[in-house]
């Protein structure tokens, strides 16, 4: 398998920069994993999209106070006005994953309208967060311990308490677990934006590539799963890289063979017939 071009090269360097920052920003980790998506994206575009959340913000009336009022402010600016929801069609896009792409068509998944409902928000000096529900990620605003919720993905619908157990019961068939309710970091949304990508490409055998830059990106974090080194060889070797995939593979091994010979084991009986398919 090449290894990535100059560019890309230099986009995971800054990728991984930020994240290991002291204060992560989230919409740069965003632009950046869109620009992984699409090589073709530029410094100028790049930038273009940090000034529109500016401009987004500089649109909201001055003086807001209250978590109601700031609701109330960006689902009339975000939602009615400028048009950003989400359909359902949008599951079935990647661009739906993508920062730069949700800011041009106004649609996107759940987790991306709220990032952009995030960014302007905290520009314009709002208490704002992201809550990482089961299935269906929303903002919330004011004291964390009782927060004020709105779902970007219904135009800024406000939540309530048991609004949002039935949003996380419809979607996932499962109870809310109030640990869901904890204000998710820029990592851990940076991680999730992964794993979608991961998920669209998961069903689509055509863009394998698509999964294994998103796993890499992963990689680059500086917390993740440890699972995410076995899902990177698994993706080498169907793409044909047998011996770097055989290779990850019996290095995941060494490092789960302490807790689970079986499984290490097994994996290693997978590093080998992946390298039989050279023979």
């Amino acid at each position: 398998m090449r290894p990535p071009h100059p560019g890309a090269a230099d986009r995971r360097r800054r990728f991984a920069e930020e994240a290991r920052s002291e204060r992560p920003d989230l919409a740069t980790l965003c632009l950046l994993v869109g620009a992984e998506a699409d090589p073709r994206l530029d410094e100028a575009e790049l930038d273009a999209a940090g000034i529109e959340l500016d401009r987004l913000a500089g649109l909201l009336p001055y003086g807001i106070t209250g978590p109601y009022n700031w609701v109330a402010a960006l689902s009339s600016l975000l939602g009615e006005r400028c048009g950003f929801h989400g359909t359902p069609d949008c599951y079935q896009r990647l661009e739906s994953s993508l920062l730069h792409e949700v800011l041009r068509r106004r649609r996107g998944l759940p987790i991306l309208l709220s990032v952009v409902w995030m960014e302007v928000a905290r520009r314009a000096g709002a208490p704002v967060y992201g809550l990482a529900l089961p299935g269906h990620f929303v903002v919330g605003f004011g004291d964390p311990g009782n927060p004020v919720m709105a779902d970007p993905f219904a135009g800024g619908r406000l939540l309530t308490g048991p609004d949002a157990e039935l949003l996380v019961a419809g979607t996932t068939g499962t109870p809310l677990d109030p640990s869901a309710m904890t204000p998710a970091g820029p990592l851990e949304i940076v991680l999730r934006v992964l794993n979608n990508i991961r998920a669209w490409a998961s069903g689509r055998p055509e863009h394998t590539a698509v999964a294994l830059w998103a796993v890499e990106l992963s990689l680059l974090l500086p917390s993740h799963p440890a699972r995410l080194r076995y899902d990177r060889a698994e993706l080498l070797v169907q793409r044909g890289d047998f011996l770097a995939g055989a290779a990850e593979m019996d290095a995941y091994a060494d490092v789960v063979s302490a807790v689970e010979p079986s499984t290490a084991a097994a994996i290693r009986r997978k590093a080998h017939a992946a390298r039989s398919m050279l023979n």
